[in-house]
């Protein structure tokens, strides 16, 4: 059984950044999904993929992985940059993008 140790991005719905800060464990897919033939549902045998383990840190979330034995796969999350830019900036006369006047 293989999982995968992420911290979430933030949704695009969302404005803030709740949620974003704890460490995930998530299950990877064993068997693969079938369709029920009378109302043709997706179903699968496999309740760990629904399963979604959250911790305070990274660590917790790896020893939790090897305390019971199962193998994990980290992923480590990319830093956004920030670029800072006032809006007086669109108005500048010495502007990179070509050379245009208002």
């Amino acid at each position: 059984m293989k999982a995968r140790i992420f911290r979430p991005s933030k949704n695009a719905m969302q404005s803030g950044w709740a949620k974003t800060h704890r460490w995930v464990l998530k299950f990877e897919q064993l068997s693969s999904r079938t369709v029920e033939p009378l109302m043709g549902y997706t179903s699968t045998g496999d309740t760990r993929q629904q399963l979604n383990l959250s911790f305070d840190s990274k660590e917790d979330a790896v020893a939790y992985a090897k305390r019971n034995n199962i193998e994990y796969q980290v992923i480590v999350p990319k830093e956004r940059k920030r670029r800072i830019v006032a809006y007086s900036d669109n108005f500048a006369t010495n502007r990179l993008e070509g050379n245009w006047t208002h």
